[in-house]
């Protein structure tokens, strides 16, 4: 008999990624291969697979599975890509795209987030990610160009210094959140033009820094 969280990380693929599109087997082995709960606070575990936000440290969480699922099929990950995951939190998105691609950089800003995302890997058993300290609305230039971006929860501006980080065919994928509503984006740089189209409605807490600005009212 399955252990009670493998029970609970096919329940998730078979109702919550099955149901919304997510047929890509590499994205469904890869979510059905990762500890989802050993990315969380031990007194949130018997959240870790449901279809909501799960909450890590003050104002930072897990995408739910749906939502973080169908940004991987929007951005097409490849065996060979390398990938910058903005906002890793624990890890756990780090430790899914890891699977998928050819490595990844994962950017944190909370240095004990960062901290505890490289324990979290290495206790995984994830060798091609590498987690650095950064604000996430600066992303990691010195490691840049990425074939892909995943941005790991809402912004309302997306700022120039993540798309100027894209390599020529690079794909950025983001939830773009209008107060209590929001859409997932794709934007692709092709022949040096950021090109953007709009896909799934979700619904996911927005990213330190990626609000915006306020000016000032006379």
């Amino acid at each position: 008999m399955m252990p009670h969280y493998a029970t609970q990380r096919a329940n998730m693929v078979d109702s919550q990624l099955s149901p919304n599109a997510v047929a890509d087997p590499r994205i469904r082995t890869a979510m059905a291969a990762v500890a989802r709960e050993d990315f969380v606070p031990a007194s949130k575990r018997s959240m870790a697979y449901c279809d909501l936000p799960v909450e890590v440290a003050p104002g930072r969480t897990l995408l739910d599975p749906r939502s973080f699922g169908k940004l991987l099929v929007l951005a097409a990950v490849r065996p060979t890509d390398r990938v910058l995951d903005v906002g890793c939190a624990t890890g756990y998105s780090t430790a899914v795209l890891a699977r998928l691609s050819k490595s990844v950089v994962a950017v944190e800003q909370d240095a004990d987030l960062v901290r505890l995302a490289i324990e979290r890997l290495r206790a995984d058993g994830v060798e091609n990610a590498t987690v650095v300290q950064n604000a996430l609305v600066e992303g990691a230039t010195e490691k840049a160009p990425y074939d892909v971006i995943v941005v790991e929860g809402g912004i309302e501006q997306l700022p120039q210094t993540l798309l100027s980080q894209l390599g020529e065919g690079g794909r950025l994928v983001a939830v773009i959140q209008q107060g209590v509503h929001g859409r997932a984006h794709l934007f692709v740089r092709e022949n040096g033009r950021i090109g953007s189209r709009p896909d799934f409605d979700a619904s996911v807490p927005i990213l330190a820094g990626f609000r915006k600005s306020v000016g000032f009212v006379f």
